[in-house]
């Protein structure tokens, strides 16, 4: 190794272990701050410093979309922001729960189908995951719009109406506690729309390959994500505060 490649080796090492100790430590002992005061409730099981170590792992391979370092590209701030966003939702990147997406020169926490899903389950304290079910053009279905809530008052399907063409919707069913029941509908166009707006537009081998499964994951991904929104749980009214 030349004397330049091993300087340069040197200086990626030392500005690796600052940015670690000025943004992913710090984040990692403020969120801890937050739960010795009582200002934030995580999992019982959520380990912080597990995913902060899972975090830093995938960061330090992450690349922006002309495959620039994250950690080269984003300031300092945003680092930090979307590791504590993550961290106060009690999530983690090691279980495919969100990822970091970089835009310009911040990096920003997004939640995946399966962090949605694990926080509205946790947010509720429900028992039950949510369920997806593919509506097909030949399909008998039927719903009702009541005080502006979707019901599904019929859906029959044969065998033969299973055609990935023939996708017309998607509804996603979200059971509650008490027994009480959430239905969200998609149309395709809607659910098309909302791949477009992901790093893939809706192009990857899962999207063309399995639309009907995406779809799936697309609604409930959508009803989680109101249902959330819509809790007063009190690590989501912290998530607004900082």
């Amino acid at each position: 190794m030349s004397t330049a490649t091993a300087e340069k080796t040197t200086n990626t090492g030392n500005v690796l272990a600052l940015i670690k100790k000025d943004v992913v430590d710090v984040v990692g002992k403020k969120v801890q701050e937050f739960v010795s005061r009582g200002e934030l409730h995580l999992p019982p099981n959520y380990s912080v410093e597990n995913a902060m170590k899972s975090a830093w792992l995938i960061l330090q391979n992450t690349v922006d979309k002309d495959k620039r370092p994250v950690l080269q590209v984003c300031t300092k701030d945003s680092l930090a922001n979307a590791l504590l966003d993550m961290a106060v939702q009690g999530l983690n990147p090691a279980k495919d729960q969100g990822y970091f997406i970089v835009y310009g020169n911040k990096l920003l926490w997004q939640n995946s189908y399966f962090g949605n899903t694990a926080l509205w389950k946790r947010v509720t304290k429900s028992d039950h995951d949510p369920v997806a079910v593919i509506v097909y053009a030949d399909d008998e279905f039927e719903y009702e719009i009541v005080d502006g809530e979707y019901h599904v008052t019929k859906h029959k399907q044969a065998l033969k109406n299973i055609d990935d063409s023939k996708i017309v919707a998607a509804y996603a069913i979200l059971t509650y506690p008490d027994g009480s029941k959430k239905t969200t509908l998609m149309t395709i166009d809607q659910i098309k729309k909302a791949w477009e707006q992901g790093q893939t537009k809706g192009k990857s081998p899962a999207h063309t390959n399995f639309p009907a499964e995406m779809a799936k994951k697309t609604v409930i991904n959508r009803a989680c994500k109101i249902a959330i929104k819509s809790s007063d749980d009190s690590s989501l009214a912290l998530l607004k505060e900082v």
